[in-house]
């Protein structure tokens, strides 16, 4: 890939013009690099933009899943242990405000130019957005609610289960949407360390530079974005009907 960019960089500075990558027959739109060709973006869909897409897909799947997994727990333990939130709080928002690039770069020397390189740098930046969404969903809960659960008899757990978490669940939901569209931006800068993903085409075509495979990777790139917002906002609905008769009352 460095020899890729240097190449490219070579060609950039010597005021050569624009390489267009020999795709065999083409048509006017290729050969004039127009903006957008539909017609090599449809050709090519299965060949160059769907395994990327689907990397992507996995890619984001994995980093949003263990980080709810390692962040739920926190927030629920420091729901718990009021004393944790500040610590706790305090140490995913750090890593959330190293830039990407850099946190590619220090873990490089530890776990190579990998999938796991990667995903850990991804993991990294879900963790706020979604402690803190899971926390301060939990806080919201009414004071009257929990004491009605105790009057009901429920233990702390049930009340945790059974009304905390539930009252909870949009709060905790909107957390995996920012999560989620943000976990899919930085994928596309995990390029830089592994050829996989959206990333990787756009920055091919960058080096080309070929318009319609760096546009094409790049609008696939917000539809992702677009549609997994889309689905997590149904999921919510579905999950908390009583959220949406309470807006229409």
């Amino acid at each position: 890939m460095s020899g890729l960019l240097s190449l490219a960089a070579g060609s950039l500075a010597a005021g050569t013009d624009p390489v267009i990558p020999d795709f065999g027959t083409v048509s006017s739109c290729v050969r004039d690099n127009g903006v957008f060709c539909v017609d090599w973006f449809t050709a090519n869909f299965s060949s160059v933009f769907g395994p990327a897409l689907v990397q992507h897909v996995r890619l984001t799947l994995i980093a949003v899943g263990i980080g709810f997994l390692i962040a739920f727990p926190l927030a629920l333990l420091a729901h718990f242990r009021k004393w944790l939130v500040r610590p706790l709080g305090g140490l995913t928002s750090f890593l959330y405000t190293i830039p990407p690039m850099a946190l590619f770069t220090l873990l490089v020397p530890v776990s190579g130019l990998s999938v796991l390189t990667a995903e850990i740098a991804l993991v990294a930046y879900t963790l706020m957005v979604l402690f803190k969404s899971t926390v301060t969903g939990l806080n919201e809960v009414p004071e009257d609610v929990r004491r009605a659960g105790v009057g009901m008899g429920l233990t702390r757990r049930e009340i945790l289960w059974r009304i905390e978490l539930p009252l909870a669940l949009p709060g905790v939901i909107s957390g995996l949407r920012v999560a989620t569209v943000t976990t899919i931006s930085v994928v596309e800068i995990a390029a830089f360390i592994i050829d996989q993903g959206l990333g990787s085409p756009i920055i091919q075509g960058l080096q080309s530079p070929f318009n319609t495979q760096f546009i094409g990777a790049g609008l696939l790139a917000v539809a992702l974005a677009l549609a997994a917002d889309g689905l997590l906002v149904l999921l919510g609905r579905v999950l908390t009907p009583w959220a949406r008769t309470r807006r229409t009352v």
